[in-house]
Parts: C-alpha cells; structure tokens; sequence
C-alpha cells in the first residue's frame, strides 16, 4: 500500500516522522511519498519533496505575499497526487493548505482516503467549518480529549490518540537541577518570529540584568540558520549580552535546566508544561493577521496550557500588550514568588493528566491500518 503525507513545519515534520515509523512497524511493505521536511524525507521510498525551507511562514500578510508560490505548490501536489494513485493521503497539521487540498481533492479523487493528523483548531477559529470536514475527511486523528466527541457529532470518524509531546518528551527527560540563575527564551522557529520576538526578550534581559547582575540567558534556536541570525543580533546589542547564549537543537534540555522562561506562543508552550517549566508567554504578528485573528478567533486565550485550562494559567502578552516592562514584572513574580511557581506547576500537572499516555504515533497508525483495510469509501 502507498500513502502520500503532506506536512508543512518543523513540528509538522516531527510528527509525520514518527507516525511513518510507527506505520512502519506494523507493515515493513508500505510505501511513503510526498512532502514534508528533512526527516520524513529519509523515511520516504518514493518521491518526496523536502519543501520545509519554503512552507514554514507566519500570518496572513507573509502568507499573501507568496501566495504565487503556494498555489504553484497546491496544484503540483494535487497533480502528483492524481498521478501516484495513492490508497490514502495523510494530512499532517498545516490547516490553511491542507484544508484546502482536502476539498479539491475529495470532488477530483472521490474514493481516496483522506486522514487528519493533529487536528486543525477548528473549534477556536471556525467550527462550522466541521460539518464541511466531515464531507471531505474519512478519519481525523485527536491530540486533545475534546475534540473527538466535536467531530462525532458532524459524523466525522474521529479516534483520540494522544498527545505526540508526551512520546517525544519521553526519551529526553533527565534528571538535571534546575539553575537558578538561568533564564531560556524561545523565540520560535520560524524567522519573522524570532525577528518579532527577540529583540523584546533580549530587552527584557538587559532590564533584569541591571537589578540581578548573576542571571543568565539561552536562547534557544531552531535551526543553525537562526542562531546566526539571532547571534548577530546580540553582536550588536552591547556588553551585557555576554550573559546571553545561543544554543541549538538543546530547547528540551534547557526547559529542564532554566529556573523560568518566556516563550513564543505554539507546541513549546505545552512542552514546557510537560516539562514542568514555568513560563511567561508572548507573541506578535502583523497588525493585519493580528485584526483578521481577532474577528474569527471565539476562544480567549492563546496559549494551548491556557486554552486546555479555560484559565489564565500562565501570562500571556500578545500585539500590543507584549510591553519590556510587563513581561519582565511577570517574569519576577515567577522567579521571586514560591506560590505563583508552585500553583502553575500543579496545573501544568493536571494538564499533562488530560493529553494521555505515551503511544500516539503508534494508535495513530492502527488507526489509519484499520481504515485502509476497511471497506473503500462510497462516493
């Protein structure tokens, strides 16, 4: 059997990685083709496109300035697609694309079979779209326990697999003290976040150094590319940014070794939740994604932690709010107050409680298996 995936970020790329093993397992014979990121690709046996250098942007405003390349990319995948014959297509994430070629091709390729994995968060931006997935999906595959019961209802099958963090997270937990002096920033991964976002965590740096002249900084970066980037950022910034450091692909480790941290707002809020890290959150975009957000987004916090809770169990600061000062008065309260670290580490612990057990890679996969040997769909 051949499957097609389609993933378009780096955690994207993580998660597809690790179901295509699972899959793997299962059945040694299956067949990987598509597009996605570094890792998928080496799992691959056929042709696949390494596009996540290209794929991974942010807001509506970045979006529509290259919009000549997403709909080159859309209809080139629905044309590979349609010539590879594929017995299913695996959606990983990526809503505004994947949505999209779920629909084109549900009317052009009415018997395939189109799975979700990581459902898209429909119930915060637009749940009447639901109705309309239910017509386009054959299986939407749940990271979070709430969402199975809302596509049930729109008669779309729908299985809770799981949270992919708690398997990931599994094999990286150490058992290192946390450092007191130590502060991690994480900026994100994509470029016009950390050129939105650092410069306010590097300011904030340089307000608590001038009261707490024995804490450090890490930042951690997403890519090699983005540690230049961000390395010469603080070339520029000035002697104190000595007590700042880069680091690479260590943004587990350093949830494990920072006392606090602030972070862009996305999947590393809830691993740091998992980790038991307490954090500040911050996050800005352009004003005209930020505007368009606001007219369709119903929930009323951004952060997933705060999202899962219905409370704000860590600070946000978003758009206009995300200020040096207010950040960085969050940022002491968790570092010099014992109740407000302890009471957001019980939630983060009830938190971690509701994202299930380790193995969502692999019930994923059953999951998908079970599909693909029931009978075809009738369209």
């Amino acid at each position: 059997m051949t499957l097609y995936f389609v993933a378009g970020e780096a955690s994207g790329d993580t998660h597809g990685a690790s179901l295509m093993t699972a899959l793997r397992e299962h059945d040694p014979n299956l067949l990987f083709l598509g597009r996605g990121g570094p890792r998928m690709r080496e799992l691959a046996t056929g042709s696949f496109v390494d596009w996540s250098e290209s794929s991974s942007v942010l807001g509506l405003w970045e979006v529509l300035k290259q919009y000549g390349y997403f709909r080159q990319q859309f209809h080139a995948t629905i044309q590979q697609i349609a010539a590879q014959s594929p017995d299913a297509l695996v959606l990983i994430d990526y809503p505004g694309f994947n949505l999209r070629l779920a629909r084109a091709l549900r009317s052009r390729l009415p018997r395939l079979k189109i799975v979700y994995y990581i459902s898209p968060q429909v119930w915060a931006w637009n749940r009447r779209r639901i109705p309309h997935m239910a017509k386009w999906l054959d299986l939407m595959l749940c990271i979070f326990p709430f969402e199975e019961n809302l596509y049930k209802q729109s008669g779309l099958r729908a299985v809770f697999v799981g949270h992919p963090l708690i398997e990931e997270l599994r094999s990286k937990r150490s058992d290192v003290a946390r450092d007191p002096q130590l502060i991690g920033f994480f900026p994100g991964s994509r470029p016009r976040e950390v050129a939105r976002l650092l410069p306010l965590m590097l300011e904030v740096a340089k307000e608590l150094l001038g009261t707490r002249s024995g804490l450090r900084f890490e930042v951690a970066a997403a890519s090699h590319q983005l540690a230049r980037t961000i390395s010469n950022m603080l070339s520029q910034s000035g002697a104190w940014a000595d007590a700042v450091c880069v680091t690479v692909g260590e943004a587990t480790s350093l949830m494990q070794r920072a006392s606090a941290g602030v972070i862009a707002s996305g999947t590393a809020t809830l691993e740091a939740a998992c980790l038991r890290l307490p954090f500040v959150l911050v996050y800005k975009v352009s004003w005209l994604t930020y505007v368009a957000a606001r007219l369709v987004i119903n929930v009323k916090h951004l952060g997933m932690p705060n999202v899962l809770a219905n409370k704000e169990v860590v600070p946000e600061f978003v758009q206009h709010r995300a200020t040096t000062g207010a950040v960085r008065t969050a940022l002491e309260q968790i570092l010099d107050d014992c109740q407000t670290r302890s009471v957001m580490l019980a939630e983060f612990d009830r938190l971690v409680q509701q994202l299930g057990e380790a193995g969502s890679s692999g019930k994923a996969a059953a999951a998908i298996l079970s599909l693909l040997n029931a009978q075809p769909r009738s369209h």
